[in-house]
C-alpha cells in the first residue's frame, strides 16, 4: 500500500529504510468514491494526503454557484488545504473525487511529530512546498499575461496525464473560461491536425 509513497519520497531525498518505514506507517489508506468529498468548505482540514489512485479536484463555489477549480490531484501528487491544515481554521475549499480514488492520509499531529524525529522528511516537505509555490506563481503570472487559448495549450502540454480525464467544464473552471471555449479550441486544434 505505501510502496508508491516510498518510491516518490526516494525521488527527492535520501533516507534509510527504517526511517522511511516509520514515516509511511503513520499514513492510513482511505478509499473515496467518485463524487465523494474528502473535505468540505467550513470543515477544518486535519490531514495531508498522497494520492495513490484516482483524481481529485480542489475548488470553491462562488456566489453564483459556479465552481472555481484551484487545482487537481492525481497519482503521486500531494493533496490538502494548506491554509486550513497549517492554521487549523475552517476551509474555504472543497476536495472532491472525480474518479473512484485511493489516498494515503497523515494527520497534522503525526506529521509534526515526525518532523522532529525525521529531519529528512521535513526537508522533503520543504522541497515539495517550494515546488508548489513556484507552480502557483507561474500559474498566476500566466493567468495575468497569456491569452486563454495559450493557457489551454500549456495545460495540455504540462498535464498530459490528467487532461484526458477531465470534462470541458472542469478544464474551463480551472482555466477561468467557459466549457464552450474549451470545445471551440479543441475543434480548432483538431482541424489544424
Amino acid at each position: 500500500m505505501t510502496e508508491p509513497l516510498k518510491k516518490h519520497i526516494r525521488e527527492y531525498i535520501e533516507i534509510s529504510d527504517e526511517k522511511l518505514e516509520k514515516y509511511c506507517s503513520a499514513f492510513i489508506l482511505r478509499r473515496i468514491s467518485k463524487k465523494e468529498f474528502l473535505l468540505k468548505e467550513g470543515d477544518i482540514c486535519t490531514y495531508e494526503g498522497f494520492v495513490l489512485k484516482g483524481c481529485f479536484k480542489v475548488f470553491r463555489t462562488n456566489e453564483n454557484a459556479v465552481e472555481q477549480i484551484l487545482h487537481f490531484g492525481i497519482e503521486d501528487w500531494w493533496l490538502s488545504d494548506m491554509d486550513s491544515f497549517i492554521n487549523q481554521i475552517p476551509s474555504q475549499l472543497n476536495i472532491q473525487a472525480i474518479e473512484d480514488s485511493e489516498i494515503l492520509l497523515i494527520s497534522r499531529e503525526d506529521k509534526e511529530k515526525l518532523y522532529d524525529e525525521l529531519p529528512e522528511i521535513e526537508r522533503l516537505m520543504r522541497l515539495k512546498f517550494q515546488m508548489s509555490i513556484i507552480a502557483l506563481q507561474r500559474r498566476i503570472i500566466d493567468n495575468l499575461n497569456k491569452p486563454s487559448d495559450e493557457r489551454y495549450q500549456d495545460f495540455l502540454r504540462d498535464y498530459p496525464q490528467i487532461a484526458h480525464r477531465l470534462t470541458n467544464i472542469q478544464i474551463g473552471s480551472y482555466l477561468g473560461v467557459t466549457p464552450e471555449f474549451i470545445s471551440r479550441i479543441r475543434r480548432k486544434i483538431v482541424s489544424r491536425g
